[in-house]
């Protein structure tokens, strides 16, 4: 194995390292945050908040208003909890462009970009586990488990492979 090869693995080993360290401590902190006022404002207000005004536009006659983090309506609703917020994902993609070799302000976009995506996506998904609760119950617990995270996980994936392969430029020339 060259030297090159050897750094180039080492490199990419410590970024995986630092990737690992930082989505843990985003996840400890959220998690420590239990109860309080952020994760109120982040579940019951941006999440909750938003879905149900979304769809009170949508169509006033379902009669949807938030309660807490609850999505209320006649004939049924969701209980959103922490981790159907959708931080977990946003954890990751904000741990993937920290460690990302692009220049900052691109990194930084990125991070913006990727978080107003990430939002419009986890929005979608209240929204439909909403309408599937109501009308295809037996669909809800896969949709929820294991469907819907998923396709969070990859559309976020994507835009971030996306965002970083976009740039030709060295991590450290920040003039893009």
């Amino acid at each position: 194995m060259t030297p090159d090869v050897a750094a180039g693995r080492w490199a990419l080993a410590l970024r995986l390292a630092i990737f690992a360290a930082c989505f843990a401590v985003m996840q400890h902190l959220y998690t420590r945050a239990a109860g309080t006022a952020l994760e109120t404002f982040i579940v019951n207000h941006l999440t909750v908040g938003t879905a149900a005004a979304i769809l009170d536009w949508a169509d006033p006659t379902l009669g949807v208003t938030a309660r807490g983090s609850r999505l209320t309506a006649p004939g049924g609703g969701i209980n959103v909890l922490n981790g159907c917020e959708g931080t977990d994902v946003a954890f990751l993609l904000l741990s993937g462009f920290l460690v990302a070799p692009v220049p900052w302000r691109r990194r930084l976009a990125g991070m913006g970009a990727g978080l107003a995506l990430l939002f419009v996506l986890n929005q979608v998904r209240v929204i439909a586990l909403f309408h599937t609760v109501r009308s295809a119950r037996e669909w809800f617990d896969v949709l929820h488990g294991t469907v819907a995270p998923l396709v969070l996980v990859a559309a976020t994936g994507a835009f971030f492979l996306l965002w970083i392969g976009g740039t030709n430029s060295r991590p450290d020339d920040d003039t893009t």
